[in-house]
C-alpha cells in the first residue's frame, strides 16, 4: 500500500473573488494541509507571528538562500526581501501534506515551471466584472483608487484562466466550496499517478 503523497494546490483569482472564504470551507473538510507562507527580512509588525504570518529571517539568510536557489520566487520591496522558500514546501510535501498556495498569475507560472508534476491549479472568479466591482465596494476596506487598481488587474488576470487546470465561478458559495473541496481531493490522487511506487508495487505483488 502506498502512503499519502504530498501535492500542491494553487489558487489564483482577482481580489474580491472569495478565495479566503472558500479556503475556510476547504480547511473544514480536508486533513493534512499546509498553507504556503512567504519569507521576509522585514521586522514583524504588532501581532504577527513567525511561521504563521511570515517566516522572518535575516537579510544574510535570505541572500544565502537566493544563491543556493532555495526560493521559488523572490523580490526586493523597499529594501526588504520577500519570497517563497522551497524548504518548508518540500518538507510538507515529503510529509504527505497538501500545500496550498494563494498566489497571482505570475506566481502560478513560476511554480508550474519548477514543480509541475505535483501541481494542480484553480482559477477562481466572480460571474462578471460588475459583480467583482460590487463585492470590492461592499467590503469597505479599500480606497476608490485601490479598488480601481484591483479592477484593472482583474481585467488582465482573467485572460490567463486557460493556463489553469480548473475554473470556479464563485456565484454560489456552497456550490463553489464543494467544487474546490473535490479538486483538493483530486489533487492528491493526481500526484500519486506520477509515483514510481505504482509500477514497483505492481511488479512485486
Amino acid at each position: 500500500m502506498m502512503g499519502k503523497k504530498g501535492a500542491i494546490l494553487i489558487l489564483s483569482g482577482p481580489s474580491g473573488c472569495g478565495k479566503s472564504t472558500l479556503l475556510k470551507k476547504v480547511y473544514e473538510e480536508i486533513e493534512d494541509y499546509s498553507f504556503s507562507i512567504s519569507s521576509t527580512t522585514r521586522e514583524p509588525r504588532v501581532g504577527e507571528k513567525d511561521g504563521v504570518d511570515y517566516y522572518f529571517i535575516t537579510k544574510e539568510e535570505f541572500e544565502e538562500g537566493i544563491k543556493k536557489g532555495e526560493f521559488l520566487e523572490w523580490a526586493n520591496v523597499h529594501g526588504n526581501y520577500y519570497g517563497t522558500s522551497l524548504k518548508p514546501i518540500r518538507a510538507a510535501v515529503d510529509e504527505g501534506k497538501l500545500v496550498i498556495f494563494d498566489i497571482d498569475v505570475q506566481g502560478h507560472n513560476i511554480v508550474r515551471k519548477k514543480l509541475d508534476d505535483i501541481v494542480t491549479s484553480v482559477f477562481i472568479t466572480t460571474p462578471s466584472l460588475k459583480e467583482l466591482e460590487n463585492r470590492l465596494n461592499s467590503r469597505n476596506t479599500d480606497s476608490k483608487e485601490v479598488i480601481e487598481r484591483r479592477i484593472e488587474n482583474a481585467k488582465t488576470e482573467i485572460k490567463s484562466f486557460k493556463k489553469y487546470d480548473y475554473l470556479i465561478i464563485n456565484d454560489d458559495l456552497e456550490k463553489a466550496s464543494k467544487e474546490l473541496i473535490a479538486i483538493a481531493n483530486i489533487t492528491r490522487i493526481k500526484s500519486r499517478l506520477f509515483s514510481d511506487e505504482i509500477v514497483n508495487n505492481w511488479l512485486i505483488n
